[in-house]
């Protein structure tokens, strides 16, 4: 099967997850893996299926603000060629040519929204490894999420740790003003 293109982005959205997508024509397929990849065969991982995405998804590095899905800072973790070598229902079988992601990978459904993504045994499988604790910087920028993160204004998340700061005149001069839209709000 023809090479197509990978990348996983480390996303600090409502819980911090990696989105695996791979291509799939003018789409990414996408998977939430909440513990991100792992290059040990012993170790299974949830992975969520989520709504197909545009190209350019796999683009975005920095920091979403006001979507209707997904706000939070996101970073390009890993990236690179693919090539899907079993695409049936409720499996696919990948391998990835990528920068810390190498070799081959599985997603088998194991429910309705619940597949597992695990690493196969061959060469570039790495058993007791933990790629996402070892390698947790961006390929493309060398930052971590938490760097992204704060090069941005605070965000809800940020603005919930202050403990007693609830000042309405105080959150309306932190995002200029405006309430909404792209400004700061405090809740959920």
């Amino acid at each position: 099967m023809p090479s197509t293109r990978f990348v996983v982005q480390l996303h600090d959205a409502t819980t911090l997850h990696f989105d695996l997508r791979l291509q799939a024509g003018e789409v990414l397929r996408s998977w939430a893996v909440p513990k991100g990849p792992s290059l040990d065969p012993a170790v299974r991982r949830l992975a969520v299926p989520v709504e197909d995405h545009e190209l350019s998804a796999g683009e975005f590095e920095g920091v979403h603000e006001g979507q209707p899905r997904g706000t939070g800072a996101v970073i390009i973790w890993d990236e690179g060629l693919a090539e899907i070598t079993r695409d049936e229902p409720g499996h696919l079988a990948f391998t990835l040519y990528g920068s810390k992601l190498t070799g081959g990978f599985a997603l088998t459904r194991t429910g309705e929204r619940r597949w597992i993504l695990v690493k196969t045994r061959e060469a570039t499988a790495r058993p007791g490894s933990d790629i996402v604790a070892e390698r947790p910087a961006s390929v493309r920028t060398g930052r971590t999420w938490e760097e992204v993160a704060a090069e941005t204004r605070p965000s809800t998340r940020a603005l919930r740790s202050f403990s007693g700061v609830r000042s309405s005149a105080w959150l309306l001069a932190g995002c200029g003003g405006r309430q909404g839209g792209g400004g700061l709000q405090v809740g959920g």
